[in-house]
């Protein structure tokens, strides 16, 4: 499923101007009077379904005192408030609840999270997932066992050789004080190869709003939720003489599970409560793999998709202040993000799509096209952008291996142009997507902050910019050979839209 974000410094033109910049980020006030409760409402029908909310308010107790209580008057119920960044998460059955909260003195932004009610799937991996066979695994782990220190299934694992991180775990393979927290379906921690660097003091399930730190609670609901056990391997697979290795073996990951359990969407409200418990559980990087349900691009001209993007970017600014780096996938729908407009039409995916075209500089996939966080695109075993891969000259900041098993095969074992890594109950698969790029960045993250450990995300990520390789744009992109550019790359050497600064390096990361 798709993906994106734009570099330009987001100001985007509303009716109350939104400045998305990495200093705050936050709405001005609507009014400096002491907020005061709506009228309660007439009662809604009895069949009226229960939505869930972001109320986005200033950041005062005053005022976030007043607007719970203006949600009771409402109809509405509080679920949970962050008081350090202004966000409420509420839920309610008065049809009539965003509108008039929006009306309440003090409110910056409201709106729906979603589109179905309460009670009665937002990655981006490309493609079914591929379980690795027997026969498969043998002849990996006789091929491997040619190269001494390599792990058994390593010679299926094209993409650390992609970027030298099998020669810079011989180097330094990250520290254990480094933590990348994979907020996703949850990552199974049972597993012999994540075991070994699991945190579970970092850890949690924020399905909802509200983190539960409970024992397990972040592990995946079943072996169907296999994503975020992928995404985990590729970070931080340990190496130990099992399986896989990870691009930064020695680092610390966590898991934030932010999948509904109903329907296995990444709702914001459950991002929002990611990001923060992230932050404020010392969370160094977190790798985000997927997109906010369920518009694929919010359109700051709607009400409800502008009080996603506020509560989303006030949890995201807020981890990065307190010292996180954000990294996101760049998506899977081959959209060129620099462009005049382009056709979603798979928004909203928690209940009927309705084709719609957007202009993508005012309509901004989240979390990826937010301020400060690390786009990343995805490349196959030449190094060439992925066909899946969306793109955008001033939306890419880098380039990493998430596999192509259409045009770019490489001479492995398996002969599999995706992404071997862990799977729940201790096995492996391979994946594809731009949900799988996102992590080897964010593993080359890792090795940067273990090497710098005073650096600021924004530090980190100028890092990570200047020890990428950068393969300029291709001659020709006609993947198909059907004699017409499948994409068309904007830029130059130094920096375009397929690779951003390019391609993500371990081994210069640790040098």
């Amino acid at each position: 499923m798709p993906h994106s974000r734009s570099r330009r410094r987001l100001t985007l033109a509303v009716p109350v101007a939104l400045s998305l910049t990495a200093s705050l980020g936050f709405l001005p006030a609507a009014a400096s009077a002491a907020p005061r409760a709506p009228q309660a409402p007439a009662a809604p029908a009895a069949d009226a379904p229960q939505l869930a909310y972001v109320v986005n308010t200033k950041v005062d107790r005053r005022t976030i005192a007043a607007v719970r209580e203006a949600v009771a008057a409402a109809g509405g119920t509080v679920v949970v408030t962050y008081d350090r960044i202004g966000v409420i998460v509420a839920h309610s059955a008065n049809p009539d609840f965003a509108r008039t909260m929006r009306a309440v003195p003090g409110v910056q932004s409201a709106g729906a999270t979603r589109t179905a009610p309460l009670t009665p799937a937002g990655t981006t991996e490309e493609g079914a997932a591929e379980y690795l066979t027997g026969a498969q695994a043998a002849k990996a782990a006789a091929a491997s066992a040619e190269t001494p220190g390599s792990e058994p299934l390593e010679a299926d694992q094209w993409d650390l050789r992609a970027i030298g991180a099998d020669q810079a775990a011989r180097i330094n393979p990250g520290s254990a004080k480094v933590t990348v927290a994979v907020i996703d379906t949850g990552v199974d921690d049972t597993h012999p190869d994540i075991a070994p660097n699991f945190s579970a003091a970092q850890s949690a399930n924020c399905a909802g709003g509200k983190a539960d730190t409970t024992e397990g609670a972040w592990r995946p609901y079943t072996a169907e939720d296999y994503h975020g056990t992928h995404v985990a391997g590729e970070i931080a697979a340990a190496r130990n003489g099992i399986g896989v290795a990870g691009v930064a073996p020695g680092v610390k990951v966590s898991s934030i599970n932010v999948t509904d359990p109903k329907n296995g969407l990444f709702y914001p409200e459950s991002v929002v409560c990611a990001f923060v418990f992230a932050a404020d559980h010392g969370v160094e990087i977190t790798n985000n793999s997927y997109y906010v349900d369920p518009w694929l691009y919010n359109c700051m001209d709607d009400p409800d998709q502008r009080a996603i993007v506020d509560a989303v970017n006030r949890a995201q600014l807020y981890a990065q202040k307190k010292g996180t780096l954000n990294v996101a996938s760049a998506g899977n729908s081959a959209h060129d993000l620099d462009a005049d407009a382009i056709v979603d039409d798979t928004s909203p995916d928690d209940s009927t799509p309705v084709p719609r075209t957007i202009d993508p500089h005012e309509c901004f996939d989240v979390p990826t096209q937010l301020p400060g966080v690390v786009t990343v695109s995805a490349t196959g075993v030449q190094n060439v952008k992925s066909y899946y891969s969306t793109y955008g000259y001033g939306v890419v900041d880098v380039a990493a291996p998430g596999g192509d098993r259409k045009y770019q095969i490489p001479d492995t074992p398996s002969q599999n142009g995706r992404i071997l890594s862990t799977m729940p109950n201790g096995e492996y698969g391979f994946l594809q997507g731009t949900s799988m790029a996102a992590p080897h960045a964010s593993g080359v993250a890792a090795l940067l902050k273990s090497k710098h450990p005073w650096a600021s995300p924004a530090q980190l990520q100028a890092l990570l910019k200047a020890q990428a390789d950068n393969p300029g744009c291709p001659a020709s992109y006609d993947q198909d050979g059907d004699g017409t550019q499948d994409a068309v790359c904007e830029g130059g050497k130094r920096v375009n839209g397929f690779y951003g600064f390019g391609i993500v390096n371990a081994l210069r990361a640790v040098r």
